[in-house]
């Protein structure tokens, strides 16, 4: 792996792959997990043990740490024209440290770190950039405690309210607004309405495409579009000893038939690129011997096209309306979340092809199945992605996994393709002493 080195061209420069892998593997102790996951859940204590070691890194390499009153975390480290320079808004790098309940290492710490890399490779390379690079920790990405997903990023672009993302509960009833401040991490900056020049993210795929195709770097051309849903399936409640099954109105009965008919007609209809998912099942009044009176699923559908979207959702409520009436039941299907397809900047497409060229890395163009923070800030600067395979294509698992070579590729790639995003273009050669601005 990569250390630090002298170089005399732009071109040349290289982040520290050993000290990038040292601070994942120091993260990943964080609500560590015996299975070698991550339970790291957003405003929990973990995450704010997960915040306090990034600003600390942040700090030490002399970047001054900001946070907005949705908990949004910004290491800046300040371009050629000084502190508040007008008219340079700052390129935004990073992702989120916040996972999964039984999640895995690199989702999210990737991106943040790799973001943290590279100030640190321009500082030790005395490279000034004209514009000011930001390192951003964007709150609950995964939605995981606190639906919705990536809702820091969300507040800072306006699709969501602040005041509705504090007012957002968890299972057992605890604001975000309660739980930020419980953390300590509730800051005095404005959440967004401040302009930046772009945004680049770096994220393990969490598919298996790269991996199949032996490709090296994923230039993340947009993202596929996702609805979120809670249905409801309302019967009646009843003995489960005396109740004959002929005289039960039994909701789970209806959700077992609403069950196989969705997932039949979405891989029937809407192959290859519908997605559809019941990741939380629950049946009320949860006794074992009572027939349930009410079962909730909740739903998610993805899709690249918003048309075939809407034909999705048409599809799912044909299929609990059918499988309703057969049994008698009541259902409603309400929204929760919708985030549309995104295509991302050309010109942060361009920049991120270009330097994995330069670094000599394989690369494809592919879109995104998961949502990410970089959905929100394209709503406000143009955005791009860099994609990393991820081994057997697994993540949102304890198993996830990647190999230190795959992350110091990552952050190369963001690197130069941040380089190719600031102005004016980057000069060549590097004087001694190297403080040549790019």
């Amino acid at each position: 792996m990569g250390g630090s080195r002298t170089v005399t061209a732009i071109s040349e420069l290289r982040v520290n792959g050993d000290r990038l892998w040292g601070r994942l593997e120091e993260m990943a102790r964080i609500g560590a997990t015996p299975a070698g996951g991550v339970h790291r859940l957003a405003l929990s204590d973990e995450d704010r043990r997960a915040r306090d070691l990034f600003r600390a890194w942040a700090e030490s390499l002399g970047l001054a740490v900001s946070v907005d009153g949705i908990g949004n975390m910004f290491a800046r480290r300040e371009g050629t024209g000084g502190a508040g320079a007008e008219g340079r808004p700052p390129l935004v790098l990073g992702s989120h440290l916040d996972s999964q309940p039984t999640g895995g290492r690199f989702d999210g710490p990737l991106g943040v770190l790799a973001a943290l890399e590279v100030a640190e490779t321009l500082e030790e390379q005395g490279v000034r950039t004209a514009r000011p690079i930001e390192v951003v920790n964007w709150t609950n990405e995964e939605g995981a405690r606190f639906p919705p997903a990536m809702m820091g990023s969300g507040v800072f672009s306006g699709r969501f309210t602040l005041a509705d993302a504090l007012g957002a509960t968890d299972a057992d009833g605890v604001t975000v607004s309660d739980a930020i401040d419980g953390i300590g991490y509730r800051g005095a900056l404005p959440v967004g309405g401040r302009p930046i020049a772009a945004a680049l993210e770096l994220h393990i795929e969490q598919g298996p495409i790269l991996e199949e195709e032996g490709c090296e770097i994923g230039v993340v051309t947009g993202v596929q579009g996702a609805r979120w849903f809670d249905l409801a399936i309302v019967g009646e409640e009843a003995h489960a000893g005396s109740t004959p099954m002929s005289r039960r109105t039994d909701p789970v009965a209806a959700l077992g038939r609403f069950l196989v008919d969705a997932y039949r007609r979405i891989e029937r209809d809407f192959a290859p690129h519908g997605r559809l998912t019941f990741g939380v099942l629950a049946a009320e009044p949860a006794s074992r011997n009572t027939v349930p009176g009410r079962v909730a699923a909740s739903v998610d559908l993805r899709h690249p096209d918003d048309a075939i979207l809407d034909d999705m959702e048409d599809a799912l409520r044909a299929a609990a309306n059918d499988a309703c009436l057969e049994r008698g039941a009541a259902w409603r299907l309400d929204d929760v979340w919708r985030s549309p397809p995104v295509r991302f900047s050309g010109r942060c497409i361009d920049a991120v092809r270009a330097a994995a060229d330069l670094c000599g890395y394989s690369a494809m163009r592919m879109l995104a199945g998961a949502g990410h923070d970089s959905v929100h800030t394209n709503d406000v600067a143009p955005t791009g992605m860099i994609f990393v395979p991820c081994e057997g294509g697994i993540s949102h698992n304890e198993a996830e996994n990647i190999t230190p070579a795959q992350a110091e590729a990552g952050a190369n790639v963001l690197l130069h393709a941040a380089l190719g995003l600031v102005d004016p273009p980057p000069a060549d050669m590097l004087s001694a002493p190297t403080n040549q601005p790019v």
